[in-house]
This record gives C-alpha cells, structure tokens and sequence, in this order.
C-alpha cells in the first residue's frame, strides 16, 4: 500500500456476491468509486457542489487486475492515490484487501488504474480540474 493513500474500509454484504457467496466482479468498482467520493469527502470536496459549479466527473477508462476472491462477510480495506494527472483527467490507483488479523497485513485482491475525466456540466466537454482540487489529492492539503 502506498503511504499516501487515502483508504475505506467495506464489508462485503450477501448482497455484494453472486450465488456462491463471492463478490460479484462489477462490485469492486463500486468499491473502488465509493472510497474515491469518501476521499473527496474528507478533503472539503463534495460532488453536488462542484457540479452545481460547472464541473462533473466520468470515469473513461479502467485497469482491473483480479488477483483472489473477496468472500461474503469479510472486512476489507479500498485505497486509492493518484498515479498521474494532466489538465482534465486523474489516474487513481487503486488496490482491494482483505484485512489481516494480528501483526498480518492485508491480503491483496484486487489492483486497478481508474482514469476519471473533468467535464464541463451542461456541454460535456473536457475542463480543467481546478488547481485547489488536485494539490488536496496529490498532497493531502485541507
């Protein structure tokens, strides 16, 4: 896990698996889009807001690498930091862990790179993302 990640914790829900009590695939995305809005949260930065000023986000492309299976009832841990970032668009990494017990860390699940654009909110078009925004995300600032 990256020192500067952001992390959430999830339980996973009878609701969150398929048949055999395994976590549905689409899931972790959810996961994964939740501890980014939580990140968000946490830094002063709604998403209401910011679209009532102009801006919304949209994730345009994802890297998922499914590495073991999350299990009905387990504790799990989402992180989240940004990986790259340019004029209207941020890279997050992201991992899934199944939390350890004891001096054990946290068991790997899932890895991704989520690429989430900034849009302008009545015409769709790219827009900066606004310089306060990314220095919180790239640094932690409040």
């Amino acid at each position: 896990m990256t020192v500067n990640a952001f992390t959430w914790p999830v339980r996973v829900y009878w609701e969150d698996t398929d048949g055999g009590g395994i976590v549905y695939y689409a899931n972790y995305l959810k996961f994964m889009e939740r501890a980014r809005t939580e990140w968000l949260r946490s830094l002063g930065m709604e998403q209401g807001p910011l679209q009532e000023q102009g801006l919304i986000f949209v994730v345009v492309d994802t890297q998922v690498e499914f590495k073991r299976p999350a299990r009905y009832g387990d504790a799990l841990t989402v992180t989240a930091h940004v990986q790259a970032s340019t004029r209207a668009t941020l890279t997050f990494a992201q991992q899934v862990l199944r939390n350890g017990t004891g001096s054990e860390g946290g068991e790997l699940l899932v890895t991704s790179a989520i690429r989430v654009a900034s849009l302008d909110a009545q015409s769709y078009k790219p827009k900066g993302l606004p310089k306060e925004l990314v220095e919180k995300l790239l640094h932690g600032r409040q």
